[in-house]
């Protein structure tokens, strides 16, 4: 699968699994646990870890910026302004210029404020960043990121951290098939078998944290997800087999006596 590179924006990713970096028990675990899943891109919410401070403990001591994509994002910020000035300090620590952007418009479900994610996307993008947003499970909404500039699109597989697998299978790809853009599936991954559905659904990629650093032993959990991943991309190129209401014999019947 190395000749099935993933890019965006010009930009090449090795691996289809994107991890995040929040809930484990320190930096140490972390990088055991990206190093595990095989990922070469890490989101960091900028308000909640440090890296942009270099005189204390800074994940980015872990982390090789050769070796791994550090992806900023803006989670936990409510209005666009918020999700403006983290995106732009990211940016002026020298981190990056590519932005995972999140506007959250409920407290208790962590779902996006649509409108306000579209209105941050367009200044970002007018400031020469590259914006990856995180977004419900809308297809109408999708389109307007991509009409807007944004490079992929990251619908949630269900509310974030829940665990629950893909609710909507449905608008998953209707999605896949309304964009022209990388689809990346976010938020709401419990297992392998979860992140693998995503992947044979035909997303490109599924990002994921909860679901592994929150597993009773993130750094295995890290190496299924690795080879669900894997497994449910080759699925989708392989092309399953259509569904049947009945059995169809697994061995020809013609010419037997």
């Amino acid at each position: 699968m190395q000749d099935e590179r993933l890019i965006i924006a010009g930009r090449e990713f090795k691996s289809r699994l994107w991890v995040g970096t929040g809930k484990y028990k320190d930096f140490v675990e972390t990088k055991k646990a990206i190093d595990a899943a095989g990922a070469d891109v890490v989101t960091v919410a900028v308000r909640r870890v440090n890296i942009t401070d270099r005189s204390k403990e800074n994940l980015l001591d872990y982390l090789d910026p050769k070796k791994y994509t550090i992806l900023p994002n803006t989670a936990g910020c409510y209005t666009v302004d918020d999700a403006v000035r983290y995106a732009r300090l990211a940016r002026a620590s020298g981190v990056s210029d590519l932005v995972k952007l999140e506007v959250i418009g409920d407290e208790r479900t962590l779902f996006p404020d649509t409108a306000g994610l579209i209105e941050a996307a367009k200044i970002l993008i007018k400031e020469g960043f590259i914006v990856l947003p995180y977004t419900n499970d809308d297809p109408v909404v999708a389109k307007k990121l991509v009409d807007v500039g944004c490079p992929a699109v990251m619908p949630l597989a269900a509310p974030i951290g829940s665990g629950l697998g893909i609710r909507n299978p449905y608008n998953l790809k209707i999605i896949l098939e309304t964009v022209n853009v990388p689809v990346i599936v976010d938020a709401g991954v419990g297992t392998a078998s979860d992140a693998a559905l995503a992947m044979e659904y035909g997303a490109d990629a599924v990002l994921m944290n909860t679901a592994i650093a929150g597993a009773r032993d993130p750094i295995a959990m890290a190496e299924a997800m690795r080879y669900a991943v894997a497994a449910g991309r080759l699925a989708f190129k392989a092309g399953r087999i259509p569904r049947k209401l009945y059995a169809t014999a697994s061995s020809p019947i013609e010419g037997i006596l």
